[in-house]
């Protein structure tokens, strides 16, 4: 996962604009998706903490739209029925008392969009109780969220013998794996088995295949694999968004169940994030380029040393095994699979900062999943045994989420 730092502030702020191929908005809750999604960009946030973030964001829109609207069961926070409440106005101030709260830095453009949003609403008794619901829901799910463990303390160890050198950057947040999470019974419910033994023909054939395939300088990746590998280098919310609005902006659908749709899947999101980097740091295994430039220690005879090697991208900041960017894919794929049911698929579209805004299309899950997977492998940072386990891992917690969230009671 990259940081949305390391891309320059235009391009991101176009992409925080609304993501050029993503569908026309549907309603108040898809359109409060794109402001919260411009937001997160503009505050700068990592991918972990954004997907956090946003999490528990659309958490508070969906209980707060259900109250209006009663359109499923009463969820774990049971809040009071407010019928005859502005369903507009209670989105927006569950947006805004969440977003203030986790994106301080830039409380004037959230004031502003929450003043947008109500001067549509007509003043009275209904604006009034959606407000009061609004706020509610949002008071709720940030106290469920307070305790989390996202703040605890960072303790990384770095590995070293007494006197020698290591790099003095911390890796990226090593105590998420510590979090609590939405819906998974613990961060470790799916942690997989150890990575592949450096001894055996499994290393070897990926250590070989991304050594080729994922240099800077390789002459084997093609150019659409290169594009490919350029697009998916960006790991924030925004790119995964887009995807999501492409079922959520079909017609006949309404704003409670779009709600429901985000709450799914950006818990789903969050959750995969906490645990994948459970297993990370708990194998804490080598990124290919420490490994190919120490390839003639690694006890395997396939295995080539290439000196002065690099991957297509920087290697973000955190161990290797199992993939993030796959696990994220994953995760929402299998949500929308669950949402959209034996139905067609629409179109699920995105575009990407790093691609300078170039659009990418897929007519299923499938395919959109799979190629978020290689192109890890093209970027040079993730194995393909990596990639395998990582959306794995997704999909396990995209089933359990939409097990719990998307039930049709419709």
């Amino acid at each position: 996962m990259q940081r949305p730092t390391q891309v320059t502030l235009a391009v991101l702020l176009l992409l925080g604009m609304g993501l050029a191929a993503a569908p026309a908005r549907a309603d108040v809750v898809t359109d409060w998706n794109l402001k919260a999604n411009e937001l997160i960009v503009e505050a700068k946030l990592g991918t972990p903490p954004a997907m956090r973030a946003l999490a528990i964001v659309h958490t508070a829109v969906y209980e707060a739209a259900n109250a209006v609207t009663k359109r499923y069961p009463a969820g774990a926070l049971n809040l009071d029925a407010a019928p005859g409440a502005s369903l507009d106005a209670a989105v927006a101030a569950a947006n805004r008392v969440t977003l203030l709260k986790l994106l301080p830095t830039v409380q004037p453009a959230i004031d502003a969009a929450y003043q947008a949003a109500l001067a549509k609403v007509a003043d009275g008794p209904a604006k009034a109780a959606g407000i009061t619901v609004g706020e509610q829901a949002a008071a709720a799910v940030l106290a469920v969220a307070a305790e989390d463990r996202a703040n605890a303390a960072e303790a990384y160890r770095p590995h070293t013998t007494p006197g020698a050198y290591v790099p003095t950057v911390v890796p990226a947040i090593p105590q998420w794996g510590q979090r609590k999470p939405w819906v998974l019974s613990s961060p470790a419910q799916f942690r997989p088995g150890p990575p592949p033994a450096l001894n055996s023909e499994l290393w070897a054939r990926d250590y070989n295949e991304i050594k080729a395939i994922g240099g800077k300088n390789s002459t084997q990746r093609t150019a659409e694999q290169t594009e490919i590998a350029r697009f998916w280098d960006y790991s924030a919310p925004p790119i995964y968004h887009a995807v999501v609005r492409s079922v959520a902006s079909q017609p006949g659908r309404d704003p409670t169940r779009n709600a429901r749709l985000f709450m799914a899947a950006t818990q789903a999101s969050d959750d995969a994030l906490i645990a994948i980097m459970d297993a990370k740091y708990h194998y804490n295994f080598w990124r290919p380029m420490t490994a190919i430039r120490n390839g003639d220690t690694d006890g395997n005879d396939a295995t080539e040393r290439d000196a002065s090697w690099t991957p297509f991208i920087d290697t973000p900041m955190h161990p290797e095994y199992p993939c993030a960017h796959c696990v994220l894919s994953s995760a929402v794929g299998t949500v929308l699979q669950a949402e959209v049911g034996s139905a067609a698929m629409p179109v699920l579209s995105t575009s990407s900062p790093t691609a300078k805004g170039a659009t990418r299309s897929w007519t299923n899950t499938a395919d959109f999943m799979q190629e978020v997977a290689l192109a890890r492998i093209y970027d040079g940072v993730h194995y393909r045994n990596s990639t395998v386990v990582g959306s794995a891992i997704g999909k396990q917690v995209g089933e359990l989420t939409a097990a719990k969230h998307l039930k049709r009671s419709d």
